[in-house]
Parts: structure tokens; C-alpha cells; sequence
């Protein structure tokens, strides 16, 4: 079976919405249909198997749908879809289990919360291909997180002006580097001279000193085609990671690449937040992510402490979690990758929060490359900061005798420059 979790919400008895839920996306029709029979309903139906009371709420997720109601009943109901109506295809899942219960007309909220997959699935899709052990081998990291920053097209560079940061922060001793998610080929930096201006920096750092750090070039494309070309292009280089923007490019082109990679695919979840703001309807990101990492990918984005967006500490914890949990094994984890408005401030409530462990790749923008010590001096900076939180030593006491650190405290602590 196929377990999903829906939290309803309905002016009327949510045991009405769980079983018209279960019947609309199996085998319910609006009309009898020759050769519909019990056995049949038997073998394909879903079920109804558990409904757990919420406490009602007063106002509706859905305005429109409420009409004069005011109070609304909310439960977390657990329905089972048998495998042979579903079967492991993840399009079928998202069309059947998911996509079409928005539609239904009686709720004023809903929204996926849970979801279990039979064995079956781990054998029919590849994976992660690197994961975070790769990932780890790659980047030459031991013992603390793998430190990262971001190329922002906000700045404009052209390709070689990006290969002379890049060429500042290898020699700061930054383990990863990636182009921002709007950074895929622009007119000013396309991605084939960008690749050509970057690349001979990254070979020559690994030919003096065995350390080669990970660019991640963004190859996103809406033709799978021109995506793997794209691809090609970098793995030919020598480069050895890729951004992806997941809901861009969609379960096919997703799984497309994944057959014919080389590269660490990075997950960047732009657009994910349309699907999960509104708490009383869309998803949690621990059902949306198991798509993703049983197509394959090997690291994954989930925003951080204190970030610049909507999403509160919560929800990054429970990202933390579900991206660190694995599905079927340990070979299904994805790395954790921590950003949005960090800098070294965050890692001792980081640490904190992902019960002490610094299997996670920690990415800053501004963190890194608007310190007022240049972008060299913010790698060592966050560096600094995660030593102190991994030797449980305040980052103020530790600053005293790091300058860099001290200089990212008196910009960053505000909470506003990173």
C-alpha cells in the first residue's frame, strides 16, 4: 500500500471529505460505469483507514468555500492506495494521490502531510547517484560542514571577472562554490564562457595542492537536450557539480539527467513556496522532497536559521529532518544544503538544531562575499565561526583572536547585511 496523509479541513464531517476522497481518486465515478464491480473496487480502491481529530478553526483556508459557515472541522486522515492502482511511477503518484484532491469541492482547507511508499519504489528509481558521501569525498571536507558561497547575477560579472573571485576564494580555502539559481546563461556570462574562464582556476588550485573545490554551474533547462549538452559542456571541463532548478525542469527532466549524469546534482527548490506557505493547504516538504531524492538528486536546498525569506526556524528543522531521514537507506540521503541570509552568526543555533552534526553543506551569499575583509576574508570568517560552534566556545570569545570573525560580527550581527 500507499500511504498518504491529508489534513481536511470542511464546514462539514471530515469522515464525508476522507471517504470522498478515497473514492473520487480510485475508483469513485459520477455515474455507474459498466463493469465496475465490488471485486474490482476490491483489488484498486483506496481506503479510509485512520482519521485523527484537529482542533477546529474558525476561519477557512479556502474563503470562497466557506459560505456562512464559521467553524470548520479538521482531521489528519491516513488513506491507502494500493500499489496496483498507482504502481511506482512518480507522475502517477503526484496525478492520483495528490493532484487531483485540490479539485474536490466540500473542503475549505487541505493539505499533504505525510506520505509512505512501499519498498517497490527504492528498486524502480535510481537515487542519488553521489549523496552526501560523495559529496564529502569530492570536496576533501572532514569533520565540519562543507563551506560554500554563491556567484550572484545581481552583481553582474562577466566570465572572467567571476574566475578572479573564484580564483580569491579557492585561495581563502572555500570547499564550494555555485552559480546562483538565476545565473544559468545570460547574454553577459553564458554558461560556455563562464565554464571556460572558471574551470582552469578550480584544475590549477587541485594541481598545487590535491584540493578540488566544487563549482556548481547551473545548467537548468526547459529542453532536457539542451540541459545534458549543458551538462556535457561542464563534465568535459572537469568540472564535477550542477545546479538544477527542480521545479523548473520538472520529474522528467529530473530523471532524464539523472540516467546520463556525471555531475552532483544540486536541488535549488525555487517555486517551492507557492506549494507550502498557505499552512492550511498545499504540502510539507517532507512529502514534496521524496520525489526528488527517489529521482535522484544529491544535494538539497532547505533555507537555514534566521533566513531573509517568510520561513520561520520550524520549518527549517523539520526540512533538516526529513531531508537527513532516509527512505528505504542510508544511500537515499541527500546532503542538507543550509543558506538564505547566513553567515557564521547562525552556526552554533545551527549545530543546535541538527543535534550536533555537521554532515550539511553551509552556503553564504553576502556571509562570505560582502565581508568588509573581500570575499577571502569572509571564508575564513565563517570557517572561524564553525570551529568555535563545533568546540562549543561562544563566537565572541572565539572572535577575540580571529579578526575575520570579529569583522563578520560587527557587519553581520544585526541581521540584516548577509
Amino acid at each position: 500500500m500507499i500511504r498518504l496523509t491529508y489534513r481536511i479541513e470542511t464546514p462539514g464531517p471530515v469522515e464525508a471529505m476522507a471517504m470522498k476522497i478515497a473514492s473520487d481518486q480510485s475508483t469513485g465515478t459520477f455515474v455507474a460505469l459498466p463493469g465496475e464491480t465490488e471485486a474490482l473496487k476490491a483489488r484498486v480502491a483506496a481506503r479510509v483507514v485512520a482519521i485523527r481529530p484537529l482542533t477546529p478553526v474558525d476561519r477557512a483556508s479556502f474563503p470562497d468555500e466557506a459560505g456562512d459557515a464559521t467553524q470548520f472541522s479538521r482531521a489528519d486522515v491516513d488513506i491507502d492506495f494500493p500499489l496496483d492502482a498507482i504502481g511506482t511511477d512518480l507522475s502517477a503518484l503526484m496525478t492520483i494521490a495528490i493532484g487531483g484532491v485540490f479539485s474536490i469541492k466540500g473542503m475549505t482547507g487541505i493539505r499533504i502531510v505525510d506520505m509512505k511508499l512501499p519498498l517497490e519504489f527504492a528498486a524502480a528509481h535510481l537515487g542519488p547517484q553521489f549523496g552526501v558521501s560523495g559529496s564529502f569525498a569530492l570536496t576533501g571536507v572532514r569533520g565540519r560542514p562543507i563551506i560554500g558561497t554563491i556567484v550572484k547575477p545581481a552583481l553582474g560579472l562577466r566570465p572572467h571577472e567571476t574566475a578572479e573571485m573564484v580564483g580569491e576564494l579557492i585561495e581563502a580555502g572555500v570547499d564550494f562554490i555555485k552559480d546562483d539559481e538565476k545565473l544559468m546563461s545570460p547574454a553577459y556570462s553564458s554558461l560556455k564562457d563562464r565554464v571556460a574562464a572558471v574551470m582552469p582556476k578550480i584544475l590549477d588550485h587541485e594541481q598545487k595542492t590535491g584540493k578540488k573545490v566544487m563549482y556548481a554551474f547551473g545548467i537548468s533547462h526547459a529542453d532536457p537536450d539542451e540541459m545534458m549538452r549543458n551538462h556535457d559542456r561542464v563534465l568535459e571541463a572537469g568540472g564535477n557539480c550542477a545546479v538544477v532548478n527542480i521545479n523548473s525542469i520538472g520529474f522528467g527532466g529530473l530523471a532524464f539527467l539523472r540516467k546520463r549524469s556525471g555531475l552532483v546534482l544540486h536541488a535549488h527548490r525555487n517555486g517551492w513556496d507557492i506549494l507550502t506557505r498557505h499552512a492550511g493547504l498545499g504540502f510539507e516538504f517532507s512529502v514534496w522532497q521524496q520525489f526528488w531524492r527517489l529521482l535522484g538528486v544529491d544535494q538539497f536546498q532547505i533555507n537555514g536559521i534566521r533566513v531573509k525569506y517568510w520561513e520561520p526556524d520550524d520549518s527549517f528543522v523539520r526540512s533538516y529532518k526529513a531531508v537527513t531521514t532516509p527512505l528505504f537507506s542510508d544511500r537515499d540521503v541527500a546532503l542538507p544544503v543550509i543558506g538564505s541570509g547566513q553567515w557564521g552568526g547562525q552556526a552554533p543555533d545551527t549545530i543546535a538544531a541538527t543535534g550536533g552534526s555537521t554532515n550539511l553543506l553551509y552556503l553564504c551569499g553576502g556571509g562570505i562575499v560582502s565581508h568588509p575583509g573581500g570575499p577571502g576574508a569572509g571564508v575564513k570568517a565563517v570557517k572561524q565561526a564553525w570551529e568555535a560552534a563545533v568546540a562549543g566556545v561562544p563566537l565572541e570569545a572565539y572572535a577575540k583572536d580571529h579578526p575575520e570573525l570579529r569583522q563578520s560580527i560587527e557587519k553581520f550581527a544585526d541581521g540584516k547585511a548577509a
